[in-house]
């Protein structure tokens, strides 16, 4: 028996749009696009011309009895208002990192969820990157032994052309800069396979080449639970811009993920060597890229709220990249090494 498809609204028609449009037309056997809303006439009207579904207003999407989920692309500080207005319509929420801008704000999302019963998945995909469900494996099973040494590199370049949409860059709309708004994906990939943060000390700084008033370079020295250490250095001045690196050296070998690349240098001698099919990725672009990891995570959410588990990446797994964003940013500003609280 064909299963019934899941039932899904769109919200936030921009930039993010993309690659989760392309995931969940691949998933057309899973899930059906029931609605989509945007509070831009002019994107409503460009989603019509793409064949969309488009309401009217938000009101209009959430009292529709048959719509079980929202995949929530809008800019961060809307987070938890609209998961707030999903929830009391009885919705299922998956949302664009970050959960919000701040850990309080997040935690009064996920509550807000947790107090419905409702499922809350954050879009932080590099987890379902082949390469690290691959690393995960090899570090879960003890292959490489203890943790000694994590760091993680995101060297990029954006154009002024990205800053030209109004607002980004800036508090008010993104409500960080390089660490909340582009490194999250690597860092929050970084604790996942890593483990979390106890302890940092960091500098960040606004380079002075845009017209932003967010942090645009961010680097530090940080110490895992475990009590294994490393660096952190993430910045979007560093032209043409280079793909993004996670090395960790272990008792018996040394992991280095470089994109979606893996390598895998064991003591003994061995080398393993992982990579995507040849896909040509402009780095300064950051939508070129390969939608399968969104897939992936857009698949498992829709597995989720069908056998009523938690998502791979449910809301309280995104707290320590928030909590880590937020050390690193008060660090900086009280020039003193920061001590994290547990997230969880």
């Amino acid at each position: 028996m064909t299963p019934v498809r899941q039932t899904i609204g769109l919200v936030g028609l921009g930039m993010a749009l993309g690659p989760h449009l392309a995931s969940l037309r691949d998933l057309s056997g899973r899930a059906e696009i029931a609605s989509a809303w945007t509070p831009s006439p002019q994107r409503r009207a460009a989603a019509r011309d793409m064949g969309l579904p488009v309401v009217e207003t938000l009101d209009a999407m959430l009292a529709n009895p048959a719509l079980e989920s929202v995949l929530l692309l809008t800019p961060p500080l809307t987070h938890l208002e609209l998961i707030q207005r999903c929830a009391a319509a009885g919705k299922h929420v998956l949302v664009e990192k970050p959960l919000d801008v701040s850990t309080e704000r997040a935690l009064e999302a996920i509550r807000t969820m947790e107090d419905a019963g409702l499922h809350l998945g954050v879009v932080l995909q590099h987890r379902f990157r082949p390469a690290a469900i691959a690393l995960r494996e090899l570090l879960q099973g003890g292959t490489l032994g203890r943790l000694v040494s994590g760091s993680a590199s995101i060297r990029w370049w954006r154009t002024p052309a990205y800053y030209a949409e109004p607002g980004r860059g800036m508090k008010a709309r993104d409500g960080g800069g390089v660490l909340l708004t582009q490194a999250i994906h690597t860092l929050d990939l970084l604790l996942d396979l890593a483990g979390p943060v106890r302890r940092l000390t960091a500098l960040t700084r606004n380079s002075g080449l845009r017209a932003t008033d967010t942090e645009d370079i961010a680097c530090g020295a940080i110490e895992f639970q475990n009590g294994a250490v490393g660096t952190i250095d993430a910045t979007t001045v560093a032209y043409p811009g280079f793909p993004e690196r996670i090395e960790l050296a272990c008792e018996r070998g040394t992991a280095v993920m470089s994109g979606e690349s893996l390598d895998i240098y064991h003591q003994d001698g061995r080398h393993e060597h992982m990579a995507p099919p040849e896909y040509q990725r402009d780095p300064s672009d950051p939508m070129a890229f390969d939608h399968g990891a969104h897939r992936a995570l857009i698949e498992d959410f829709l597995d989720s709220v069908r056998c009523g588990r938690p998502p791979g990446v449910h809301g309280r797994s995104a707290l320590r990249v928030q909590a880590l964003i937020e050390g690193f940013l008060r660090s900086s500003d009280e020039q003193r090494a920061i001590t994290l609280e547990a997230t969880s």
